[in-house]
Parts: structure tokens; C-alpha cells; sequence
């Protein structure tokens, strides 16, 4: 319930069902109703808060910004002192914003007054920062691993991509099952004691990590990890995959007309677990249609799992993780396994990104997209 302040009464809220919070406690300061859930009371009723800054001047003895107040129209926006400003943050992000259009412009003061082209780019970019930062809060309230993912664009004013679900496991497309892990093993120290050789001895293969979770087999090799019907427990050595990403990642806008990429915030170890590839698992013969389509569109995003035999495809152009944004390199630093967890079915792997060197932070992640033929080669010729 929310309390109409002009009458003193008690109201219902009459807003649309689907408004974030944060435009509710701005739609009740704006219509003057308190309500406790929101934080909005009689109080604070009236206070002010700035969303992001789009102009500048300077007289002779006082700096002046224009300031878009959150929840309010740009036409109620309005010109206030420096002095009278408590947002740290939005001023920094503003004078960056205002020295990245300077030096396009090749000028190396600020003016006393900002023309309108550089007004224009400056509201465009605070709009830019905001919506970022609402995608940047929903993937992380939609992740399910601790890494964090961070979002950043100082190269153009291109906003979140538009047609973009985010998701953490495989999703199944239509006639697809996924076949869950019948038995587990029985080891009590999966390391030290395996019995009958583990999970990975179950398939004839060996533990493909060492104590430290470091994956230890050649690519093309398949990673066999303890499951749900496993008697071991959660800190088990050969669970890595299941966990997650561990890393905080950035999404990054790269300067060289590559699109989106993905840099790493933190160290990562060589032949350290870094994420999945994961998306809609489609038939090859649904993978081959869109092909066609994303082939006219100058993008592809379909990754064959062809472990065994080429019956499914992971299409990720509209469904995926942190991976979508992975670009392509022929000197990568990731290296793709196929993963086995709870899925008995060797057609339908979980598609696994280790490095293959120590990766410093702030560098840059990739694979190479053609990977996936080459070692289905190198798999054949094994397995013949």
C-alpha cells in the first residue's frame, strides 16, 4: 500500500505490473506517495537524486552542469553548481566522456560553453553508461556462477544486444533429451582412492585433472567428471566444470571493428577451467538452415558437437553465457574439451574453455572457431 501525501489517505498503488522498483520509487515521488517498501517516507519525500550530467559552462567564479533528474523528464533538467553536486562517479564519468569528444575534435582545453554536437554525444553516452549498467545487473542477477561479469563500451555508443537471452546450462531444442547419469562412483577420495578408476575409469579413460583442478590430458581427450550420483562430495578434485566460471570477466566493445569481446579481470593459470560454450542444442539439419541465414547476416555463433558423431550443433546467437562474446583467434589462448557430467548421451558433450598458457588480467580471451573440425579429425584417427 502506498499513502497519498496530498490527502493524508490511504491508496492502493496504480501502477503497471511489470515496473522495475526502480521506476516505482520514482513514480511515487513524482505523483508525492510513501511507501515503505520502496524507501520512498515522508522524510526523503522530496529529495533529489541526479541520474547522469549532459552539459557544462563556467562563468567567471562558478562551474555549472546540467543535470537529468532520475525520475523526471529532460525537460524538467536544470543547471546546477558544481558545489551543490554529490555524485563523485557521475562527474568523472562525465569530464572522460567530455575529454574522449575534446580530443576526436582535437582540442586541448575545456570551453566555457559546450557546443550542441558535444552536448549530443554527451547525453548519448550518459544514456549509453545507463543502459549498460541495468544489462551489466541483470546478467549478474542471472548468473548462477561466481564469477562476476562486468560490461564496459568507451569505443562507440553501441548499446546491449538486442535479441540476447543469458543463460547458464545447454537449452534443449524441441525432440532433444538429455540423458541423466544412471550411477555414480563410490569413491570416498576420488584422488587418493579411486575405485575401479573413478568416473573417468568407468569409460576406460584416466582423471583428466591433477589436485589443483588443472586439466593434465591432451585436447580430444573427453573429461569424465564425478556426477550427482557420485558418493564424493562437493570439493571432489574432479569437479571443475560443474562449478562454474570462477574468473571475473568483462565484456568489452573492441576498438578494432571486432564487435564485442571478452577480456579477463583476473590471472588464470595455464590449463585452468575458464567457462563453457553453452546455448540451444538444435539437429544438424536445423543448425544447416540457420547457417544459411547467419551466413547473409556476416555472423555465426553455431558450434558443432561432433565428439562422437555430427547429430547436434549449440546454436548461441540468441541463447548463451559470457561465451557469445568470445571472438576468434588464430593464436588463442582458450582450447576447447568435451565435457561429461550427468549426461550419459557421448553425442551431446558440454563444451569446456581451458587455457592454454597463463592468461594475464586485462588480456583478451579467445579460441579458435575452427578447433572443433580439427580435433574431431585428430579423434577419428584415435579412436580407428
Amino acid at each position: 500500500m502506498a499513502e497519498n501525501l496530498k490527502g493524508n489517505k490511504r491508496a492502493g498503488c496504480s501502477v503497471p505490473c511489470k515496473m522495475p522498483p526502480e521506476q516505482l520509487e520514482d513514480l511515487c515521488r513524482r505523483e508525492r506517495l510513501h511507501c515503505r517498501d520502496l524507501g520512498v517516507s515522508r522524510a526523503n519525500i522530496n529529495h533529489y537524486e541526479v541520474e547522469f550530467l549532459c552539459d557544462y559552462k563556467k562563468t567567471k567564479d562558478t562551474e555549472l552542469y546540467m543535470v537529468k533528474w532520475k525520475g523526471y523528464p529532460e525537460s524538467e533538467n536544470s543547471w546546477e553548481p558544481k558545489k551543490n553536486l554529490k555524485c563523485p562517479k557521475l562527474m568523472k564519468q562525465f569530464h572522460l566522456d567530455l575529454d574522449q569528444m575534446l580530443r576526436r575534435n582535437k582540442r586541448h582545453s575545456v570551453p566555457k560553453k559546450l557546443d550542441k554536437e558535444t552536448v549530443s554525444f554527451l547525453t548519448q553516452k550518459a544514456k549509453l553508461h545507463l543502459s549498460l549498467q541495468r544489462w551489466e545487473a541483470h546478467l549478474n542477477q542471472t548468473r548462477n556462477h561466481p564469477g562476476r561479469i562486468f560490461v564496459r563500451n568507451e569505443v562507440d555508443l553501441e548499446g546491449p544486444p538486442k535479441n540476447f537471452t543469458y543463460i547458464n546450462n545447454y537449452r534443449v531444442g524441441p525432440g532433444i533429451v538429455l540423458d541423466e547419469m544412471a550411477v555414480g562412483c563410490e569413491c570416498s577420495s576420488c584422488w587418493e582412492e579411486p575405485v575401479n578408476g573413478c568416473c573417468p575409469g568407468a569409460s576406460l579413460h584416466r582423471m583428466a585433472y591433477n589436485d589443483r583442478g588443472q586439466v593434465r590430458i591432451r585436447p580430444g581427450k573427453p573429461i569424465y567428471e564425478c556426477n550427482s550420483q557420485c558418493k564424493c562430495g562437493p570439493e571432489c578434485p574432479n569437479r571443475v566444470v560443474q562449478k562454474g566460471i570462477q574468473f571475473d570477466l568483462c565484456i568489452f566493445k573492441t576498438d578494432n571493428g571486432r564487435g564485442w569481446g571478452v577480456r579477463t579481470l583476473q590471472h588464470i593459470k595455464k590449463n585452468t577451467f575458464v567457462m563453457e560454450y553453452v546455448g540451444e542444442i538444435i539437429s544438424t539439419d536445423e543448425a544447416e538452415r540457420r547457417g544459411h541465414v547467419y551466413d547473409r547476416q556476416g555472423s555465426t555463433y553455431l558450434f558443432d558437437l561432433d565428439y562422437v558423431e555430427d547429430v547436434y550443433t549449440v546454436d548461441a546467437a540468441h541463447q548463451g553465457n559470457v561465451s557469445h562474446f568470445v571472438n576468434h583467434s588464430c593464436n588463442p589462448n582458450l582450447q576447447v574439451f568435451n565435457v561429461f557430467v550427468d549426461n550419459i548421451d557421448e553425442r551431446l558433450p558440454r563444451i569446456a574453455l581451458f587455457s592454454t598458457r597463463s592468461i594475464r588480467a586485462g588480456e583478451e580471451l579467445t579460441f579458435d572457431y575452427k578447433m572443433q573440425s580439427k580435433y574431431r579429425n585428430f579423434w577419428t584417427a584415435e579412436r580407428t
